[in-house]
């Protein structure tokens, strides 16, 4: 039997990228943001501006670095059981990027195969039974069943399946089968 497929973001959903950029823009413009006080807001509101998000998301190993989100590891490896799984990051917008995050997925997630992940630019034409991301921009044209995994910036976007944690994700994806 075949197994239903789940496309997988990097950033937000595997990768705690909130965790580092709060760090980064701390140190680097004296600030004391938290997750909690930039909830509900956009990323360009939360750190002033475009302009200043770009600069840190371009520091060098600033991806190759990012901490793991917990439970993400134990819980691709139950779900890789009965479903196939793509990771699939929009990386391109990120040139410096690419490298840095096949080096962290094989780390961090070395039994996905190298042809299981995606870098890609923009995620319309991903077609997978599910897909797992945190930005309504990639979920709004999910071709199958879209589940939006939490994070500051879409604390109040209410039109996808949410899940809070990977516990939440494993257990609703476990409920299709």
């Amino acid at each position: 039997m075949k197994k239903k497929t789940i496309a997988i973001d990097m950033d937000g959903v595997l990768a705690d990228i909130d965790a580092q950029l709060i760090s980064h823009y701390n140190k680097v413009y004296g600030t004391t943001l938290s997750k909690e006080s930039i909830k509900g807001l956009t990323s360009e509101d939360a750190f002033n501006g475009r302009d200043l998000l770009y600069e840190v998301l371009n520091t060098e190993n600033f991806f190759r670095t990012l901490p793991v989100m917990p439970d993400a590891v134990e819980s691709l490896l139950e779900l890789q059981e009965n479903f196939e799984i793509f990771i699939v990051s929009a990386a391109t917008e990120f040139p410096i990027s690419l490298a840095e995050k096949m080096a962290w997925l094989a780390e961090h997630f070395p039994f996905i195969k190298w042809d299981n992940i995606i870098l890609c630019g923009s995620k319309k034409i991903i077609n997978t039974d599910y897909m797992i991301d945190d930005h309504c921009k990639n979920l709004d044209y999910c071709m199958g069943k879209p589940i939006m995994f939490t994070a500051f910036h879409n604390a109040n976007q209410n039109h996808h399946l949410r899940v809070n944690n990977w516990k939440e994700a494993v257990a609703v994806l476990n409920e299709t089968l």
